[in-house]
């Protein structure tokens, strides 16, 4: 244990407990707490005089019943209340003596409150890390090529096509692999037997929703027509105990339909965006995939450096942040209470990775001066109302209303930080 020497006085309020550091690696503080014998009992006489004034006992009036009464009968409640309350102030002192700024709810362990003993705990202690980064320069990150293709930009055409297809239905002949079909389809069970029914499926052929065998069968009937015979289940299938069987399957084909795009033409641009002809489209198109490929460039290079200066300045990452990361992520995926065990264990290395990412950033900004001011985020704002074409006022009200402020402060942050390792790496 340790006190304070003659340069650290305590306070006038001081509870005078005892401190001894326990654990102090990365993140994490574990501190043995001890309050004295002498304001153990001070707090419990304070609670059993607060539960004097306030309790009712049978002969006397409300707040006259005799101390030692008292003491008697609520003894546990007082003793209760009394440790909450040292342990409460014990915990608050311990963060003002230590310096201490804790970033999750701090935990208590192995407390022991026994009569004319000093009150003694554990506190767990989660705080931000202080990171050095001694190196931040003198990478060399290569920037991914943003060429884009004509066969690229025809692919997105041929995409768009894709997404304002029609169906139309077939009547006079089998369905093809591409078609979208609506069958009853049932299988046989232990003893061979088809039910009655079938159980009514929408399936678009090739695009792997049907085992292989199942989709042969379909396409060998004609819409309206039922057909039947011995299908074999792959050796690969999900169901293990289905692998490698044959079942008698059968199949009624209610009705099928066929995709049709539209042409590549001057009504297909108009209704792409009202542009005047397949060039202008195609142009558009060229410019919004440059623009996105770099994007994902610069995304990449700003991850590498991240990399490249985590791997050089190895440190810990706040448990409780990364918890409250991919706890975070569970709500906005609205994962199932059954299911977030699982989700969690698969998501923490990516929560430590942006964890890492942003201690990277806030130390940077930090240590280079690149703090966002409010007038910052206002002039970032009004070029946003710019380009948008709105009233400043009206937007500025509705990013503040979606509580996306300080998402555009982060957002300057990242530019200015960047900026900053850019001009400290090399990237080819």
């Amino acid at each position: 244990m340790f006190t304070r020497g003659p340069h650290h006085q305590l306070p006038p309020a001081s509870m005078n407990i005892q401190i001894t550091p326990k654990k102090a690696e990365g993140s994490e503080r574990l501190l043995e707490v001890s309050v004295p014998v002498e304001t153990v009992r001070a707090a419990e006489e304070s609670a059993a005089l607060r539960y004097a004034s306030q309790v009712r006992l049978p002969g006397f009036r409300p707040g006259k019943a005799p101390a030692a009464m008292v003491r008697k009968k609520f003894a546990d409640a007082i003793r209760q209340q009394a440790v909450e309350t040292l342990v409460q102030d014990a915990y608050k002192e311990v963060l003002e003596r230590e310096k201490l700024t804790p970033i999750a709810q701090p935990h208590v362990h192995d407390l022991k409150f026994e009569e004319n003993q000093p009150l003694t705990f554990e506190l767990h202690v989660e705080v931000r890390p202080e990171i050095a980064l001694p190196r931040t320069g003198g990478f060399r990150i290569a920037r991914p090529a943003t060429q884009i293709t004509d066969e690229m930009v025809q692919e997105q055409l041929e995409a768009l096509r894709d997404q304002k297809a029609t169906w139309t239905p077939v009547d006079s002949e089998r369905p093809a692999p591409s078609d979208m079909v609506t069958v009853l389809l049932s299988t046989a069970d232990e003893n061979g037997g088809l039910p009655d029914e079938g159980k009514e499926y929408r399936i678009v052929l090739g695009g792997g929703q049907a085992i292989a065998g199942v989709e042969e069968l379909i396409m060998e009937a004609m819409p309206g027509a039922t057909v039947e015979r011995p299908v074999k289940w792959p050796d690969d299938f999900a169901d293990e105990s289905q692998r490698g069987v044959t079942k008698l399957t059968r199949v009624t084909l209610v009705d099928v339909k066929r995709k049709s795009a539209p042409a590549l033409d001057e009504a297909f641009a108009r209704a792409s965006g009202d542009f005047d002809s397949i060039d202008a489209l195609t142009s558009a198109v060229r410019t919004d995939m440059e623009a996105h490929f770099t994007r994902e460039s610069e995304s990449q290079v700003r991850q590498q450096l991240i990399d490249e200066i985590v791997s050089a300045n190895p440190f810990d990452v706040p448990r409780a942040w990364v918890t409250q990361l991919t706890s975070a992520y569970a709500d906005a995926y609205k994962i199932p209470e059954a299911e977030r065990e699982k989700f969690t264990d698969e998501f923490r290395t990516m929560a430590e990775r942006q964890v890492r990412r942003d201690l990277v950033i806030d130390t940077v900004s930090e240590r280079e001066g690149l703090a966002v001011t409010e007038a910052d985020v206002d002039a970032r704002v009004q070029e946003m109302a710019e380009k948008r074409g709105t009233d400043v006022g009206q937007l500025y009200s509705a990013l503040q209303k979606a509580g996306r402020l300080r998402e555009i402060e982060r957002s300057i942050t990242e530019d200015r930080v960047f900026a900053y390792l850019m001009s400290q790496n090399t990237v080819e």
